[in-house]
């Protein structure tokens, strides 16, 4: 009987919590169909619950599969169901038999490794996303990540600074490291109509998931000290969650003109409209909404964390993180110099261009997976 080639990449499965609208599972869906127009195989693994992406894998053949997590009312974790959808992946990875599982986020790492290793896949990667998250520091954590890592055989960053975390912090060997850059469909390049905005002033644009991770009460009082300068500006916030309440309320003490829109489709024709994109993040990776308004030419003003620098060194304008009135001069900076904002903006898109194409991102992880894959068909030939 012939052996099967372990290094020709045939089937890929991918772990995630959910399909929401983060940027990892943005990320993880631009992958995956980037794989399946390439004719390889590949299979969605969602631990929890699902989201506007499943509808377009599905759509492009992709298989996608619900693990069945779940919490009680109280919000524990169901016992009963967690370990029946633990079996439930074991059983399907054994039955699938992928080349390689990519487990994406902190439960996907976590669940991953121990059930690649248990249905007997090849090869399995951990994709990491977030630099300066505190709870990745809690001692708990970084105990169970490094033993999970053990058992993993490589992990993708998606920005130097990530990565460099990953080394220093969780202890990752720098041979089991590489980074990948988050990658952009050629559509975010193109020149969208403006959305219409009710206003005559400035527009200030933040996308990003209502949380405290993304820093809003720090844009908020920012919006509060340009119109204690005599600066005020109209702030849109697309993005829901679960801050939404407690920054409505705070909104509503600082009278300031700062408009809730919610999830958007039409993120393009905000950010066509926006004088100024912010991203006041506490901690971040790589942000898919500062690489979204690089692509469209808008200057951007965000805080120097995680792979944000990496992004926008030399093309935007980056300041402390929880410092409003740097935020402030920031806003204001671009507002003052239009040859400045329009500076920025040009380079910020050739850059994306060059360096955030979607084809990229494949190229780069196909070649990744292949590489693993010989490394393990010759171990397995030595023993």
């Amino acid at each position: 009987m012939r052996k099967r080639d372990r290094s020709a990449l045939r089937r890929v499965a991918f772990l995630i919590p959910h399909l929401g609208r983060g940027g990892a599972e943005a990320q993880i869906s631009l992958l995956a169909q980037g794989l399946s127009n390439r004719g390889i195989e590949v299979h969605m693994f969602l631990i929890s619950k699902s989201g506007p992406h499943e509808a377009v894998l599905r759509d492009a053949g992709i298989t996608v599969h619900h693990l069945g997590f779940g919490r009680k009312p109280s919000g524990a974790p169901d016992l009963v169901r967690c370990l029946r959808g633990f079996a439930r992946l074991i059983t399907s990875l054994r039955r699938i038999q992928p080349d390689v599982l990519h487990a994406y986020l902190f439960e996907g790492r976590m669940l991953g490794a121990p059930a690649a290793r248990l249905a007997g896949v090849p090869v399995m990667v951990a994709g990491r996303r977030n630099a300066g998250e505190p709870e990745q520091r809690h001692r708990r954590v970084l105990v169970l990540e490094r033993a999970m890592t053990r058992i993993t055989d490589h992990v993708v960053a998606n920005a130097i600074a990530v990565a460099e975390e990953a080394r220093t912090v969780v202890k990752i060997p720098a041979r089991k490291l590489s980074v990948i850059y988050n990658g952009l469909r050629a559509s975010a390049f193109e020149r969208a109509e403006p959305a219409s905005i009710d206003t005559e002033l400035p527009v200030v644009l933040c996308v990003a998931r209502l949380a405290p991770q993304k820093g809003h009460t720090v844009l908020l009082d920012a919006a509060s000290r340009l119109v204690r300068r005599g600066r005020p500006c109209t702030f849109l916030l697309a993005g829901e969650g679960r801050e939404r309440h407690r920054l409505e309320e705070l909104v509503r003490e600082l009278g300031v003109d700062v408009r809730f829109l919610g999830d958007r489709t039409d993120v393009t024709a905000l950010l066509a409209n926006a004088d100024v994109v912010v991203l006041p993040s506490l901690w971040e990776g790589l942000s898919n909404a500062v690489m979204e308004a690089m692509a469209a030419g808008r200057p951007i003003v965000a805080t120097a964390i995680g792979g944000t620098p990496e992004l926008l060194e030399g093309r935007g304008i980056l300041v402390p993180a929880s410092d409003a009135e740097a935020l402030v001069d920031g806003i204001v900076r671009v507002l003052d110099d239009p040859d400045l904002a329009a500076s920025l903006g040009r380079a910020a898109r050739a850059w994306a261009r060059e360096h955030l194409d979607v084809d990229v991102l494949i190229d780069q992880h196909i070649q990744l997976y292949q590489r693993l894959a010989r490394i393990q068909k010759d171990w397995m030939g030595k023993s």
